[in-house]
């Protein structure tokens, strides 16, 4: 298991085998979601717009209303 301190400004560094790991470097965004009260998943936000495409499928034409 891989640790980490909290400074007193409430920061930690995030141990290399975990940055290599997720695939994350200096300046990446993370996100933190919580599963349940008390645990949290670590997640990098590390997706170009661009990786997103297709994920959603198409999106439906709207309809016209006619009068």
């Amino acid at each position: 298991m891989t640790t980490a301190t909290i400074t007193s400004k409430g920061q930690i560094t995030i141990p290399a085998d975990v940055r290599h790991a997720l695939a994350i470097d200096a300046g990446d965004r993370v996100e933190f979601v919580q599963i349940e009260p008390g645990q949290f998943l670590f997640v990098p936000v590390n997706r170009s717009v661009t990786e997103l495409k297709g994920m959603f499928g198409k999106s439906a034409k709207p309809r016209l209303s006619r009068k």
